[in-house]
């Protein structure tokens, strides 16, 4: 019996040493991405509209990096708080740890180069060699245009400075450790031309994260194969209800394979009708994440160039609950 104890107490113990020996080879080796380049982007004009263009309507930085009014609906940004930060994204929304949104305001970046500013935005690592929870979709940041990430950079240097300090973010063990690995170089590929309408929408619809929220994930947060843009990714609000992301695939009774281009780009642009007015909503009541009215500014050209691309997309039955209140909102 005495020989069964020292055995198990040996096989535990190295099990520890393992563990330890691997926590700190991934300490000391992630993130393992390359050191920032040199980088002097200009703020000309043109650039800084293709970036404010981006950055509100496309890339949509605005939606996290500010401060979203949610007692209305689909959350308008409150103004004056553009680039400030502080959004919160902690456990009771489902996440792993406590998150807060940078300030990317001039303030809020004011230590980082162009080029460190680069390498955070499409692989996700600070210029402190931080490895960021990937809730900054940064991987698909990684795949866009690098003169689209330099407009983008442009424009946020040009923000109103707000003076705001935010907490820093904490994640949940192991997830702390984990994280560190995730990061890796981008794969920055050339924008299409407009001209070829499907592939410059697939470029779009990378670049706005799409898939991010509209595909369904399993209890770890990562997407599920083979069911990319089929929706059901749950939502959480501090009240309790929870709201999921639609079914962007072509099947026609679960997704938008019956919608019409006039539809699908109507769908957007409604909330940039001069007489709307984002309706008061109640805790408890139908509300939204989706930041309707910062995709609906999105140029009519894209929103088509999007919808082409999502025409190719293959049907996949999935019926959404769109809203559950919070009396039916699971844990």
């Amino acid at each position: 019996m005495k020989t069964i104890f020292k055995i198990l107490a040996y096989t535990i113990g190295l099990a520890i040493i393992l563990l330890v020996c691997g926590i700190a080879f991934v300490n000391f080796t992630f993130p393992k991405v390359s050191p920032a380049s040199e980088l002097s982007i200009d703020h000309s004009p043109d650039r800084v509209a293709r970036g404010a263009y981006l950055a509100n309507h496309v890339t949509v930085c605005v939606d996290c990096h500010s401060t979203r009014d949610f007692s209305r609906f689909s959350g308008p940004l409150k103004p004056g708080t553009i680039g400030e930060g502080g959004d919160l994204f902690d456990q009771s929304m489902g996440f792993p740890g406590v998150f807060y949104a940078r300030n990317i305001t001039p303030v809020g970046i004011s230590d980082y180069t162009d080029g460190e500013l680069y390498r955070l935005i499409t692989t996700g690592v600070t210029n402190e060699d931080r490895a960021m929870f990937p809730l900054m979709p940064y991987p698909y940041y990684g795949k866009m245009d690098k003169e689209d990430i330099y407009d983008i950079i442009a424009y946020i240097r040009t923000l109103d400075p707000i003076e705001r300090e935010i907490p820093e973010s904490k994640a949940n063990f192991p997830v702390n450790i984990i994280l560190k690995t995730i990061p890796k170089d981008g794969t920055p590929q050339m924008k299409p031309a407009k001209t070829d309408q499907v592939a410059y929408g697939a470029y779009l619809t990378n670049a706005a994260s799409c898939m991010e929220c509209h595909s369904p994930v399993d209890a770890q947060g990562t997407l599920l194969e083979g069911k990319d843009f089929s929706g059901g990714r749950e939502f959480k609000f501090p009240d309790g209800s929870v709201v999921r992301s639609a079914n962007l695939t072509q099947d026609i009774e679960t997704g938008i394979g019956s919608w019409s281009e006039t539809k699908f780009v109507g769908s957007f642009k409604q909330y940039l009708d001069p007489t709307y007015h984002s309706p008061k909503v109640q805790p408890g009541e139908f509300n939204t994440v989706m930041p309707w009215t910062m995709y609906g500014g999105m140029e009519e050209e894209d929103l088509k160039a999007i919808y082409a691309y999502f025409k190719t997309i293959d049907p996949i039955a999935n019926q959404v609950t769109k809203f559950s209140p919070p009396s039916d909102s699971s844990d």
